[in-house]
């Protein structure tokens, strides 16, 4: 018999434990990574039993009557051990939607992780979506190579990696998040008059909590830090998670060679997809045009992140 709980601290470790023996987890949704901003959201976290074994997670968090698939997490749906096939996933849907019923939300705001980010295909839950009448509510779109049939850098790309590596531009992989963050705060404000999600001390300690899986690398020029990526690794994905250039950075083209680099460095790792991340605003209702064709140029192909509401 299925049965849906909420999540409490003192089931951090069985959830941790959980989160690696899951289909379509990856290192954000470990507790290190997800209560680090704790204090913005009103975690909702629910955890599916089956005869006293947990089965499968769902991050997330409530407003108001609204219970989202964590709104701290670029994608967090139910994440599923083996024990999950389409037909438990539907059990595990049906009472999620009792549960949610008898506590009184009104809405649940889903979204499925990309199916690049599995391990093994885990879309037994778009099924039950489909089945409890889930609605398409947001579609962004990443850009996304496949390192086992990559397309080329087209030609302006492969110039200005040569044209960077001429001027001596190094790449490499750096402790330095405060000189990166300076690059990209000023990037960010001047450029598109917002600031990085992230603050740097935040970044600071979620890196120090996951060093394997969030690494900065700069390209930096007579020892000045002009470009970088964050890096986040997950499972079989390299995915950019910040990038920035500055005005010296694009003279000299220096995220091209980067984003060379980086994608034959994770080819090489054995990683399955470079994810250079979403060009959509507005919640998909914006595209821009230029920043997707610019990651097209690289290799990339689009990769959906969708968001589903379910009324109840």
């Amino acid at each position: 018999m299925i049965e849906i709980k909420r999540y409490d601290s003192s089931m951090q470790q069985a959830w941790d434990e959980v989160v690696e023996m899951t289909r379509n987890a990856s290192f954000m949704h470990h507790r290190g990574f997800m209560d680090y901003h704790s204090d913005r959201f009103s975690d909702y976290s629910l955890v599916a039993m089956d005869a006293g074994k947990i089965i499968a997670l769902l991050p997330a968090n409530r407003v108001g009557d609204k219970v989202f698939s964590h709104q701290g997490l670029t994608y967090g749906s139910w994440l599923m051990t083996d024990r999950c096939d389409a037909v438990t996933m539907m059990q595990v849907m049906e009472k999620t939607i009792t549960f949610l019923k008898g506590d009184g939300v009104s809405e649940l705001i889903y979204k499925p992780v990309p199916h690049i980010f599995h391990s093994y295909p885990a879309e037994d839950d778009m099924y039950a979506l489909f089945r409890q009448g889930a609605v398409l509510s947001e579609c962004t779109i990443s850009t996304t190579i496949d390192l086992d049939a990559p397309i080329r850098f087209d030609r302006g790309n492969r110039s200005a990696v040569n044209k960077a590596q001429r001027a001596g531009i190094v790449v490499s992989e750096s402790n330095d998040l405060d000189a990166y963050w300076q690059v990209l705060q000023d990037v960010l404000d001047t450029r598109h008059d917002t600031k990085p999600v992230h603050t740097v001390d935040e970044m600071r300690l979620l890196q120090s909590r996951f060093p394997e899986n969030i690494k900065l690398y700069t390209a930096s020029l007579h020892g000045e830090v002009i470009a970088g990526v964050l890096m986040f690794y997950s499972g079989p994905v390299a995915h950019a998670q910040y990038i920035a250039s500055s005005l010296a950075g694009r003279e000299h083209k220096a995220l091209a060679l980067i984003f060379d680099t980086l994608i034959k460095q994770a080819a090489d790792e054995g990683f399955r997809y470079f994810d250079f991340g979403i060009s959509c605003e507005d919640h998909g209702k914006y595209l821009n045009e230029g920043l997707a064709q610019q990651k097209a140029r690289m290799g990339g192909r689009g990769i959906t992140y969708n968001v589903f509401t379910i009324k109840l």
